[in-house]
């Protein structure tokens, strides 16, 4: 079974992309591929590259791994109650990457931990250092894991789904945060969602998952004016809008392939009503139909239809 199936897209210096597509698709194993994080067993890397500045990461040892982890890559993960450990105050895992990575003395990391409480908007940073993560809200939570994963000013920032479980509001205000960091740092972000609003907000560029394989990338804003794939249609067309009224949404028949046994071909081609017999035969490669915009699907052979 391969949960990530021939994946490849370039973010650039400065630029946000965002991952999507529906639970189970591949997103967060992509993100842990590229972190080599990947739990071993079950799961394995068997191929492939991951290039960062010019280096293939996948040719670094464990040890030079870790030394890139936090410092070059930053990671926001989903569950902030998971990834921060429940048995150390807030100071102590904050300033254990800055003395590991950036070499700081104790006073030094100390200082440059409520600075960065006070960057991402925590109130009473001074009281907050001594907190437990149980003692903080979700929203708070996942203020400090953002304030851990920029902590080392890394090049490349992986958010997973980072305002899942939050209501509202404080979404808005984590997504705000997120977006000065990136704009004051110069860190280039991987952003994974499902959730398209989110998107549109804050991406340059969108890479549409299903099954495991990316089925098309482009500009943000010209994938949702004119969305190629039949899958990305169907996304597009579930989405309420304040200027139109639907008495009912769109949906996409069927379900989401069983990757142990994924149909053969196209894998969305037992969703897709516009499926034609060599859909069902050969997997469709990548086509570019317009600048920087590269649609999987045998419907654009030759460019776009």
């Amino acid at each position: 079974m391969k949960a990530v199936d021939d994946v490849s897209f370039v973010i650039r210096q400065r630029e946000t992309i965002g991952l999507v597509g529906e639970s189970g698709c591949g997103k967060t194993m992509t993100a842990l591929s590229v972190m080599r994080l990947v739990p071993n067993p079950p799961g394995r890397i068997v191929g492939g590259k991951i290039i960062l500045k010019g280096k293939d990461i996948f040719g670094l040892s464990e040890l030079e791994m870790r030394r890139l982890r936090g410092s070059e890559i930053g990671m926001i993960f989903q569950d902030p109650m998971t990834f921060l450990n429940p048995v150390m105050k807030i100071a102590d895992q904050l300033t254990e990457a800055l003395v590991e990575h950036r070499k700081m003395s104790a006073g030094q990391a100390r200082n440059r931990m409520l600075e960065l409480l006070r960057m991402v908007n925590i109130p009473s940073a001074d009281k907050v250092q001594d907190y437990y993560p149980h003692q903080l809200s979700g929203g708070m939570r996942q203020r400090v894991l953002t304030a851990m994963a920029m902590s080392c000013e890394p090049s490349l920032l992986i958010a997973d789904e980072p305002t899942t479980a939050l209501d509202v509001t404080v979404q808005a205000q984590i997504l705000k945060l997120i977006r000065e960091l990136r704009d004051k740092l110069g860190t280039s972000l991987l952003l994974i969602t499902h959730d398209l609003g989110v998107v549109g907000e804050i991406c340059d560029r969108v890479c549409v998952m299903y099954a495991g394989k990316i089925v098309e990338t482009g500009d943000v804003f010209a994938m949702f004016r004119s969305p190629e794939h039949p899958y990305t249609v169907g996304l597009l067309s579930s989405i309420l809008r304040m200027d139109e009224y639907k008495e009912t949404l769109p949906t996409i028949d069927g379900v989401v392939p069983d990757l142990v046994n994924p149909p053969s071909g196209c894998r969305f081609n037992p969703r897709c009503m516009k499926a034609m017999s060599i859909c069902r035969e050969k997997n469709p490669p990548s086509f570019e139909i317009g600048p920087d915009h590269f649609v999987s699907c045998w419907l654009k052979e030759g460019g776009k239809a």
